[in-house]
């Protein structure tokens, strides 16, 4: 009588696919001590997937990154230019109030 195995092979794409669509965290700490005595603790996360489940969990870090995004580096532009205007209202209110001293 013979046995049949049902054998799935999975290949790299839907390995890749599957750890994409649903995401993978690694997570790890290092310590290094002497005599119980603790020196360094490293602690390494790491996590897999795709931009879109990424966004979907809140990672979205790099779209405010202006070294990553232009988006970001109009954002941060526009920012520090309103900043630079407001301050210069103040200093010139400030200025004024000194002379009218």
């Amino acid at each position: 009588m013979a046995v049949e195995h049902n054998m799935q092979s999975s290949t790299i794409v839907d390995v890749l696919e599957k750890v994409l669509d649903k995401g993978v965290v690694i997570a790890g700490d290092i310590t290094v001590g002497i005599a119980d005595i603790e020196l360094i603790t490293i602690k390494i996360r790491l996590i897999v997937a795709s931009v879109d489940k990424a966004k979907e969990i809140g990672l979205d870090w790099w779209e405010s990154d202006p070294y990553l995004s232009s988006k970001a580096i109009d954002q941060n532009t526009k920012a520090i230019e309103q900043e630079n205007k407001e301050l210069r209202e103040r200093l010139q209110a400030l200025e004024n109030k000194l002379e009218a001293k």
